[in-house]
């Protein structure tokens, strides 16, 4: 359970009308109150249903738990995305998401529609780097109904070549609006510059060139390669049975096969950081969008959890929000006392093997030196330096934003796919708790040594950046002892 909501910054690519929200953060005032609250759910948490797993004979997994209510989510999440794709057919993870809503070989297009719509229900799917996603939330009764359309879709899809063509005009208006959105685009730059020439240095959605010439066949050798059995974990939060999920997986997804069918295994490239900036100046934009990332090791290292502090312990802050110059954490208190950013926040990305951390602003041009300072100050000094009393905060609204996710079918569900295919295991509550609250100060200042000081980084920036200092002024930097 619980892994925190995937920022907004840099969400998967998503087919669909709606998209998983991520959990408010607790307010910094929360103090006591927040720790009292915290202390009351410890009997809740005690008698929080347990996550029941099984696993068909074909390798794939499925994994429950089972709530009140009326309604349930249910999904299969396949341990595969853009990661797993080449130069030749880069964006066709993404690709074959979109030809999976139109049309099976037992439904068309309109029916698939007509029937998600009588159930009132919702279905949704996403394709990240790592992970692709098909779920729905429907009422209890018509889980099965949902699970047989989601099979369907997965396993039947029609693939016509009229629909390819039209989807490609469709991908395409999508791209351009992702390259409307800045804070979208700047970390696909950061990705592309801190994993250059690997696989992570690609986007989710391919370049144009690459929408344009994807074909039936690619789509095809895709599916073959990597929608096999063992990559797989039906998920279900809520109104759901363990054993009416797992005989209604082996019905539908029983005869998945648990290798290739074309003998062509997935390869996941190895992850490899380039400590390298992309800048790209446009002075007639108004603002600056910089993101600085440094490398860390991915789902299952043992600083995780205190990489999730520090994230918390930085902190987040726009400009609308009052309040800021008295934040506890000292990177938004000066950011906002002396107007260095109109908004900036801490960003924790993680993969299997590797994950980028760092700050990402939106700033005026004229401020830019003093916020690359203030932001190479606030990781580095927490190397040297941690108030005790800040971590303890940082530990509640953690808790509060972990616990968030108790409430509602789909992100439980949502974290108890993605935890089967990272952690092969789902996290209980207790657990997670007591790994946050054995993080102490002595741990977040050897996280921030191994990962922030004196390290090489990656910088994405766009905008009138003209005053944004150069590689080597903040590699020079990261070894500061800052007072």
């Amino acid at each position: 359970m619980l892994l925190p909501a995937r920022p907004a910054l840099t969400r998967p690519i998503s087919h669909s009308v709606g998209r998983l929200a991520a959990p408010a953060t607790a307010p910094k005032s929360a103090g006591v109150a927040a720790a009292a609250a915290l202390n009351s759910s410890n009997a809740l948490l005690r008698n929080w249903p347990a996550t029941q797993v099984s696993t068909l004979g074909n390798g794939l997994r499925v994994a429950t738990e089972s709530g009140s209510g009326e309604t349930a989510t249910v999904g299969v999440w396949i341990d595969t995305g853009s990661r797993y794709e080449t130069d030749a057919n880069n964006g066709v993870a993404h690709f074959l998401e979109h030809m999976s809503f139109k049309g099976t070989l037992r439904r068309t297009r309109a029916q698939l529609e007509v029937e998600v719509e009588n159930l009132g229900g919702h279905l949704n799917a996403y394709t990240s780097r790592e992970t692709t996603v098909f779920y729905a939330k429907v009422f209890k009764n018509d889980v099965a109904q949902a699970m047989d359309i989601l099979a369907d879709i997965l396993t039947n899809s029609r693939l016509e070549a009229d629909d390819i063509e039209r989807e490609r005009d469709v991908i395409l208006r999508e791209m351009k609006e992702v390259d409307g959105q800045l804070e979208e685009v700047i970390f696909d730059r950061l990705h592309q510059t801190a994993y250059r020439g690997t696989a992570l240095a690609r986007t989710i959605l391919g370049t144009q060139n690459h929408i344009e010439t994807i074909t039936r066949q690619d789509i095809q050798n895709y599916v073959a390669s990597h929608y096999t059995a063992p990559r797989m974990v039906v998920a279900g939060a809520g109104a759901v049975q363990h054993q009416q999920l797992v005989g209604l997986a082996d019905k539908l997804f029983g005869k998945v096969p648990s290798t290739p069918s074309n003998g062509v295994h997935p390869v996941k490239e190895p992850a490899r950081f380039t400590g390298s900036d992309i800048l790209i100046r446009y002075d007639d934009m108004p603002h600056a969008y910089v993101a600085l990332g440094y490398p860390t090791a991915g789902w299952n290292d043992p600083d995780n959890f205190s990489l999730m502090l520090i994230q918390t312990m930085l902190g987040s802050w726009e400009k609308s929000i009052h309040g800021g110059i008295h934040s506890s954490s000292p990177l938004v208190s000066n950011v906002a006392q002396y107007e260095l950013a109109h908004s900036i926040c801490a960003f924790n990305t993680q993969y299997s093997d590797t994950g980028l951390f760092g700050l990402y602003a939106v700033a005026d041009p004229t401020t830019l030196n003093n916020l690359t300072y203030a932001m190479i100050k606030s990781l580095s000094t927490l190397s040297n330096h941690v108030d005790e009393a800040a971590l303890l905060e940082a530990k509640n609204q953690l808790k509060m934003n972990m616990l968030s996710h108790l409430d509602g079918s789909t992100v439980i569900a949502e974290d108890i796919g993605r935890q089967m295919l990272t952690y092969k295991r789902r996290l209980p509550p207790l657990e997670v708790m007591a790994r946050i609250d054995a993080v102490d100060v002595a741990q977040i200042k050897q996280t921030a040594r191994r990962f922030f000081y004196d390290r090489d980084h990656a910088l994405a920036a766009i905008g009138p950046i003209w005053e944004l200092p150069d590689y080597n002024w903040i590699r020079n930097r990261s070894h500061s002892l800052f007072v």
